[in-house]
């Protein structure tokens, strides 16, 4: 069994078996022609469940060629072009290069003495990402494992800089459109059932600050303590941006954390048309970036940063065998300092690689091309009479509904729609999302394939209204 371990006396087998899994993967992406294959999970769970995991193939060949049963074949594939579902991004091959030279040597990236060259390339992508946002010389920050994480540690670091005993009386303000792990968070951190406070939106879907201030008033008139505003810079459902320099102005004054969930947004920083959308993001507390979004990187690859260094001591324990008081006053950077996790991998590898083949403009320009793509296809859907479009996008995301003209029933036209994405779903044709806008049923688009074209868009318009009419039509005929 020794023969299987990755050290210098296997280090040619390990050259064959992962060009053969390369060689493997290479051909299905070479030959994928549709993102779905439309496999259900009674199709695919008896495969699975009839593999017996004590009974070892012996062999990479034979095990590949069962991966190609259980899981290559039907995979969803997010660089097809008319993968259009949800947040997840075609990845950039220098990404990819490095997640096979990071898995390989397997630097744990908590302690100087397990990583060393790897702590300092994510310090030096950590200000890398701070001075792009511009929160100032002594910003800093660290990796994550993606924007749940990156919003937890945020908002623990606000509670802990808010400097109350109560933690009942603890508020967060956050917009109705945020992400579901604000709440999640709030939970996590033992504040109350209450501890959320929605902040209404306009009709752009992004948070109304007059709003903010009249609820940050309500909450200082009922003694209790306003912890963190959540502003996001993209919203999961719309990519709509909070008003920035807005929010900022009333945490300001009211002495507020200032939280950016910029998860989705952060590509902007990269941007060369587009930046000046996320103009207000240097003055927060704490940023939450995820690469692996829009920076076209695997997953995972997420960072919190904030802008003052200091505050990340309330995620600093020190234990004996690992990293020992007397680390920092030798002036060995241990990132586990930082970190709510331990053991966790070099990600930062993925993001280095990029920009050092690509360049931060390059990424720039693929951001910038998928953002331009969601302007042509709200024209395309404002333009249709087939779709009611909700909102103009700020960044990539387009949410919109099958109308029918001969159906006025708002729930039937729910149905509709709901039949519309599992039948393109089953077919394999085109993956869309869905969401719930007013209580009604509409559809998403999360554009962020530079390989999309308009004609797709249109094409999958076509698709979804095809399979709505047909829906509608065995509807009628049932009911007559």
């Amino acid at each position: 069994m020794r023969s299987h371990l990755l050290n210098d006396l296997t280090a040619e087998q390990y050259r064959r078996r992962v060009t053969e899994g390369v060689e493997r993967v290479a051909a299905k992406l070479a030959t994928t022609t549709r993102p779905f294959t439309g496999v259900t999970v009674d199709d695919l769970a008896p495969l699975i469940d009839g593999i017996d995991l004590d009974r070892p193939l012996h062999d990479t060949t034979a095990v590949l060629d069962e991966l190609e049963d259980v899981y290559l074949r039907d995979a969803v594939y997010f660089h097809h072009p008319r993968y259009l579902a949800h947040l997840n991004c075609p990845v950039v091959i220098p990404a990819v290069l490095g997640e096979a030279v990071l898995s390989a040597v397997n630097s744990s990236l908590d302690t100087w003495d397990q990583s060393a060259g790897g702590t300092l390339i994510e310090r030096k992508l950590i200000d890398w990402t701070t001075a792009r946002i511009g929160l100032g010389a002594s910003a800093d920050g660290v990796f994550t494992s993606g924007g749940t994480q990156s919003n937890l540690q945020a908002l623990l670091l606000a509670r802990e800089e808010s400097k109350t005993d109560s933690l009942a009386r603890l508020r967060i303000f956050a917009s109705e459109a945020s992400h579901f792990s604000v709440q999640k968070s709030a939970k996590l951190l033992g504040l109350g059932q209450d501890a959320v406070v929605p902040v209404p939106v306009g009709h752009d879907k992004r948070m109304r600050s007059v709003a903010l201030a009249r609820e940050l008033e309500r909450c200082l008139g009922d003694g209790l303590v306003p912890m963190a505003v959540v502003a996001t810079a993209g919203t999961t459902d719309f990519g709509s941006i909070d008003p920035l320099p807005e929010i900022a102005e009333l945490c300001a004054q009211y002495g507020v954390w200032m939280h950016v969930d910029a998860a989705y947004g952060c590509g902007l920083l990269a941007s060369l048309k587009h930046r000046d959308r996320i103009a207000g993001i240097e003055r927060a507390d704490s940023v939450t970036v995820d690469y692996h979004k829009s920076f076209f990187q695997p997953v995972s690859s997420s960072a919190v940063l904030v802008r003052d260094a200091t505050t990340l001591r309330h995620a600093t324990y020190h234990a004996e065998y690992l990293n020992p008081r007397r680390t920092v006053r030798e002036r060995i950077p241990n990132q586990v300092d930082k970190s709510l996790q331990t053991t966790r991998r070099f990600d930062a590898l993925k993001l280095w690689m990029t920009l050092r083949t690509m360049g931060a403009d390059g990424i720039g320009a693929l951001f910038d091309e998928v953002c331009d793509l969601a302007a042509e296809g709200w024209r395309l859907l404002a333009a249709d009479p087939r779709y009611d479009v909700v909102v103009e996008p700020s960044l990539s995301t387009l949410v919109f509904r099958y109308v029918p003209a001969s159906v006025t029933d708002p729930a039937e036209i729910d149905r509709a729609n709901l039949h519309a994405r599992k039948a393109l779903f089953a077919s394999g044709d085109a993956v869309v999302a869905g969401t719930k806008v007013g209580g009604r049923h509409y559809l998403k688009f999360t554009l962020l394939n530079p390989e999309t074209t308009t004609a797709d868009i249109a094409a999958v318009l076509d698709l979804i209204a095809g399979h709505a009419e047909q829906y509608l039509g065995e509807s009628l005929d049932r009911a007559s």
